[in-house]
């Protein structure tokens, strides 16, 4: 209930949104709030809800509304009922419906965004990993210069490496026409060194991370095969992360393709 009791991680994020938005009632704000001034973890996860947002809004298309459709939703929007009422109230009477009718239209005509709020309350380590995964693909996407080695092909990007993170990473896909490789860059995942390497589908970017995968807490539910792998896939607001492990290195790879896509570029890097 809110205000009468402190609100767990699971409660706070399921309503981070809404918090963002400011449209919680007082109390249930606030209870967040004080959650989020006390819980690292929740933090972070507003930090990438909150930059994906922005994101989000930078990169959604806007479609006006056809004059055929704001005519037919104008044409099904009811009667206005004729009781005498003061003159003050018809006038905002007269004036909202119509501008109800064109923020349906609006609605109608905007694109549907899919958040599935899968990680939420579960006990393996998805919803950490997932979180840390989007936060550092947004990451490289936001950079002015995310790649510190441009492609020449991955035999010139993988010796890059060497000297630069403690272990060698093993990706036996080099790139092609589908999803060519961009380049590499060194970066975090989590508490460790990872190397991040960038490849195309089209005009979208995809992030890939390898890591060492030792003492993390890996997905147990909900795993598909992938090549001689099991992944865990994950959808939020658009963005797919598949998460796998093959021998002591852990790979997560993220991006807003379409999930066929991911998940086809993760069987390449996989390898049969």
């Amino acid at each position: 209930m809110p205000g009468n009791a402190a609100m767990d991680c699971q409660d706070v994020r399921l309503h981070l949104l809404d918090y963002q938005r400011g449209s919680l009632d007082p109390a249930r704000q606030q209870d967040v709030r004080t959650h989020l001034g006390g819980c690292a973890a929740c933090t972070r996860v507003e930090a990438v809800e909150q930059t994906l947002t922005e994101l989000l809004e930078r990169r959604l298309p806007v479609h006006p509304a056809s004059l055929a459709l704001k005519r037919r939703l104008a044409a099904a929007w009811p009667a206005p009922v004729r009781t005498p009422r003061p003159w003050r109230r018809g006038l905002w009477g007269w004036q909202l419906a119509p501008g109800l009718a064109v923020a349906a239209a609006l609605l109608v005509a905007l694109p549907l965004l899919y958040y599935e709020r899968a990680t939420v309350g579960r006990a393996d380590g998805t919803a950490g990993m997932v979180t840390e995964a989007l936060n550092d693909h947004l990451r490289l996407l936001q950079s002015e210069r995310p790649l510190e080695v441009e492609s020449g092909g991955i035999h010139r990007v993988k010796p890059w490496f060497e000297g630069r993170l403690d272990f060698a990473p093993v990706v036996p896909f080099a790139g092609d026409q589908e999803f060519p490789l961009k380049g590499g860059a060194v970066a975090y995942f989590l508490d460790r060194k990872a190397a991040a390497l960038v490849y195309g589908r089209r005009l979208h970017s995809i992030s890939l991370f390898v890591f060492r995968a030792d003492g993390l807490a890996w997905p147990t539910r909900g795993l598909r095969p992938i090549g001689r792998a099991t992944a865990s896939a994950t959808t939020v607001r658009g963005f797919t992360v598949v998460l796998w492990r093959s021998g002591d290195l852990g790979y997560a790879i993220v991006s807003d393709v379409d999930p066929a896509d991911l998940l086809d570029l993760a069987a390449r890097i996989v390898g049969g």
